[in-house]
Formats: structure tokens, sequence, C-alpha cells
């Protein structure tokens, strides 16, 4: 039997989706596949939605099956074999919901991770006093101060990203909103956190930019979102877009292509970076 992960990963979910490409293009249902696997068909259907681990023997009979090369075979069942290592955050499985963890192997694997910020400082930029903050005050805050905590050190962790070798571009617009609300008792805080966002913009590859209030509104005031974009041609562009409970994740081009037309219209009329790093020392010098 197929052994069922805490919640996938980037990996599993686009080579689930390729596998079911690869089987319509093939004419073949999943009825069909399930036969020549002599499997149940909801085992197919398992697989294809990134339900459960890729199994590397059933791949190379269905690639086979489907009549897709030997060389592009080879090429698939390398990135399964990666897809199916667990991720670093599923240590974090009694804190980290299956909707959002997800979202940290996207974060992980992309090259790209552009996102627009209404309400608070990004959580890869966050200290973790503001973190703590801001979870406490949240639904996070239900749980009690080691649940807590154990979202801080996962915030943490996530921020590591930014420091490893050949880290992803992180492009980030944040309303104004999030800098003129207090957050944490007492000023130091709020100056510990606007500290923390000038020295990310001194690196190359994070940008970041504050939709003033003098700007107006525009295209992308209704929530928060996230499009991550991935060096490899086999993972195409996903936005997440979170809600109280849960979460989407959207990948149809049509989707993708109206929020990526949003971020551009947004980041052009946000302060430049230069003028950002004035709006954050101005609200530094405010707390």
């Amino acid at each position: 039997m197929s052994q069922r992960r805490l919640a996938p990963t980037v990996g599993q979910v686009v080579l689930g989706k390729r596998l079911q490409e690869l089987r319509e293009a093939a004419g073949l249902r999943r009825e069909q596949a399930a036969e020549v696997l002599r499997v149940a068909p909801a085992t197919v259907r398992r697989m294809e939605s990134a339900e459960v681990a890729l199994r590397i023997p059933y791949i190379q009979i269905l690639l086979t099956t489907y009549g897709v090369p030997q060389e592009e075979t080879a090429a698939f069942v390398a990135l399964a074999e990666e897809a199916n290592q667990p991720g670093w955050w599923q240590r974090y499985h009694d804190v980290l919901p299956d909707w959002f963890s997800l979202y940290v192997s996207l974060e992980g694997a992309a090259r790209v991770i552009r996102q627009y910020e209404p309400h608070y400082v990004p959580g890869m930029l966050q200290t973790e006093d503001y973190a703590r903050a801001v979870l406490r005050a949240g639904t996070a805050g239900r749980d009690g101060t080691e649940a807590i905590e154990r979202h801080v050190a996962l915030r943490m962790d996530r921020q590591k990203l930014l420091t490893r070798e050949n880290p992803p571009h992180l492009w980030a617009v944040m309303d104004e909103t999030a800098l003129a609300r207090p957050v944490g008792v007492g000023p130091e805080v709020m100056r510990d956190q606007m500290d923390k966002l000038l020295g990310m913009t001194d690196r190359a590859h994070v940008t970041l930019q504050v939709s003033e209030f003098a700007a107006g509104p525009h295209p992308g005031t209704y929530a928060p979102f996230v499009l991550f974009r991935f060096a490899e041609p086999e993972l195409p562009d996903m936005v997440y877009s979170e809600y109280l409970t849960g979460a989407l994740y959207l990948d149809s081009r049509q989707e993708v292509a109206t929020h990526l037309e949003v971020l551009d219209h947004m980041a052009a009329h946000a302060a430049t970076a230069e003028r950002t790093r004035e709006v954050l020392r101005a609200y530094r010098d405010g707390y």
C-alpha cells in the first residue's frame, strides 16, 4: 500500500499533475491506467492528486504505457525520488496545518517569491518579538504559549531560506498599514522590526516596496497573496491566497497571469526602493 504523508511536497503536487496530463494525452482513463498497474483506480487518483508518495515502480510502468521517451522517464523518476523526501518543516507537524505545509514546500523550491501583504510585515522579514506578538493576537494564540513558541521557531527557520547559498529573490510589496499598526508591548518591538527591514533592503536578493497611503487604492487591496516562480520548467508558477481557516493554491494560467499583472501594477505605483528606505527610517524614528 502507498505510504501517506503528513502533507505533500511541491514536487509531489507538480509531478502528480504532470502524470495526469501525460495519461490524458495518451487517451487513457484512470481505470485503464489502474489495470496496467493491477491496482484500484483510487491508487492512480491519489498519486495524481499528491495524496500519497510517488511509487517509483508505478511511475516507470505508467510512463512507458503513456509512451514517454526513456530519457524523459529517467528525468521524471529522478525528480520523483527527490520529491518523495520529507521536507524539513514536517518536524513542526504538531502546529503546522496541512494546508500551510505545501506553502513552505513551495517557498523552499521557488526561485522568485513575490507577495503583497496589506496587514503585517511579511513573515519572512519579521523579528522574533514581532512574530510572537502577531501570532499571539491571531488564531495561534488560542493554543497557548508552547504552541506560539513552536510557530515562532518555524517562522525563524523559514527565514534561513534567505541566508542559504543561492537564495530566492524575495520581492514584497507591503502596505503602509503594516508600518503604522503598532505590534507588541512597547515601542522597542516596532523599532527593532524597522531596523530589520532596513537591513534586509541592503540585500541584493530582497526587494521591498511600501505602498504608501498617499498613493491611494490599487488592484491588490483586497487580500494578501504570494506568487511563486521556479527555475525548473516542470514547475509552473503558482499563487497562494490565505483565508482564516485555510488557503487556495492557484495554478491556472489565467489566474496566475491576473495576479502577476496586479503585482506589476502595484510595484510600479509603490514607493521605490530608496523611497521605501526613507519611509522605514521615518517610522523607525517615530516609534
